[in-house]
C-alpha cells in the first residue's frame, strides 16, 4: 500500500495520484505538482489515503508544495491570459484558412506551454499555424484535436433533463453506452430523443442500464404465451419493468379481457437466455423479416440508419483526449 492524494486539473477531469510527502491535505486544497506537461496547478479531490501498489502508475511523483496565495493569483492571471490566447489563435486560423473549430486555450501553470484544443472533420496540417503561434507567444505550442464529446465536456451546457451535463460536472471519462441500453429501458428509439447535445448517445443511458437489464431478464416479452395463476393461458400485451407487472390478454367465455399479474405469479418460457446465446453465435435475425411481416416504412428505415450511424460513431469516439495518459 502507498500513501497518495488524488488531484484533478479541470472540472470532471481525470484523477491523478501524487505522493503527499509529509503534508496533510484536505479536499479542495490547491497543490502545485509536476506532470508530463510541466508544472501544474491542481485541486485535491481525494485527501491523504492508501491505495494498492498496482493501481499506481510508476514512478509516483510527489507534490511540490501546497499552493500559496501567490500561486492562486497566478492561476487566475493564467485563466485571463487564456482568453487573449484564444482570440489570437482564432485570428491565425482564419489567416491560414484552416478547416478547424477552436474549442479552448489552456496555459500550463509555469507558462511553459500553451495548449489549443480543436475539432475538425479530418486531419489538419497545422504546422505553419504552430510556427506562427510560437512566434507570438514565445513558448511551446501544442494543438490537440479532440472529438465532439470532448468539445461538449469543455464547454458544458444543459441536458434535456434540465440539469448540467454529466460529462461537464462529474464524469471523468465517457460512459460506454449503446442502443441496447435504450431498448432495455423501453425508450423511444428516435435518434433525436436518445442523443445528447454532442450528437452522440446520452451518457445517462448507462446510469440504470444494469438494473433494467436484470429486471428485464425476469419478464416475458410482448407476444409470449403465458400461464396465469387462475388457470388461463394468454398473450402478453405489455410489461411494467420497474413494478414487475405483466399485462396479459386472456379469453373468458369467448371474450377477450386484459388482466394484470405479478411476474412471479405467471409461468412462461424465458427467451432472454436463448436470444443471448444466439447473439453470441451471430445467428439472430430481424424479427420482422423472420415473421414475413410488412417492410419497414421510409421513416423507420431512416431512423434505423441513423441509429446504426450513432453506434458506429460511439465505437469510434473512444476515451476522452483531454487528459495526458
Amino acid at each position: 500500500m502507498t500513501k497518495v492524494i488524488g488531484v484533478r486539473f479541470r472540472t470532471a477531469g481525470k484523477i491523478y495520484y501524487f505522493g503527499p510527502k509529509d503534508i496533510e491535505f484536505k479536499r479542495a486544497d490547491h497543490v502545485i505538482v509536476e506532470t508530463a506537461r510541466g508544472v501544474e496547478f491542481g485541486t485535491v479531490v481525494l485527501p491523504n489515503m492508501e491505495v494498492e501498489d498496482d493501481k499506481i502508475t510508476q514512478p509516483l511523483k510527489n507534490v511540490i508544495r501546497k499552493a500559496t496565495n501567490d500561486d492562486i493569483e497566478k492561476e487566475k492571471r493564467n485563466r485571463e491570459k487564456e482568453k487573449d490566447a484564444y482570440k489570437i489563435c482564432l485570428e491565425k486560423i482564419s489567416k491560414h484558412g484552416l478547416e478547424m473549430k477552436l474549442i479552448n486555450a489552456e496555459y500550463t501553470f509555469d507558462n511553459n506551454k500553451v495548449l489549443f484544443y480543436f475539432t475538425a472533420d479530418g486531419r489538419v496540417d497545422f504546422r505553419e499555424l504552430v510556427k506562427d503561434l510560437a512566434s507570438v507567444f514565445r513558448t511551446r505550442i501544442e494543438l490537440r484535436q479532440v472529438g465532439v464529446r470532448d468539445e461538449t465536456k469543455i464547454l458544458g451546457g444543459m441536458g434535456i433533463c434540465g440539469r448540467p451535463l454529466c460529462c461537464h460536472t462529474y464524469l471523468s471519462d465517457f460512459a460506454p453506452v449503446s442502443i441496447k441500453m435504450a431498448k432495455e429501458q423501453s425508450l423511444s428509439l428516435n435518434p433525436t430523443k436518445i442523443s445528447g447535445i454532442c450528437g452522440r448517445l446520452m451518457c445517462c443511458l448507462q446510469n440504470e442500464s444494469l438494473v433494467y437489464e436484470e429486471l428485464n431478464r425476469k419478464l416475458p416479452r410482448g407476444g409470449d404465451i403465458v400461464s396465469t395463476p387462475d388457470g388461463l393461458k394468454g398473450e402478453v400485451r405489455d410489461t411494467n419493468v420497474l413494478k414487475q407487472i405483466v399485462k396479459v390478454i386472456v379469453e373468458i367465455d369467448d371474450e377477450k379481457e386484459l388482466r394484470e399479474y405479478k411476474v412471479d405469479e405467471i409461468k412462461f418460457k424465458n427467451r432472454h437466455k436463448k436470444d443471448a446465446d444466439e447473439n453470441q453465435k451471430g445467428g439472430k435475425k430481424d424479427k420482422k423479416n423472420r415473421n414475413g411481416k410488412a417492410k419497414k416504412s421510409a421513416v423507420e428505415l431512416e431512423e434505423e440508419r441513423e441509429l446504426e450511424e450513432l453506434e458506429r460513431l460511439e465505437r469510434n469516439d473512444g476515451k476522452s483526449k483531454l487528459d495526458d495518459d
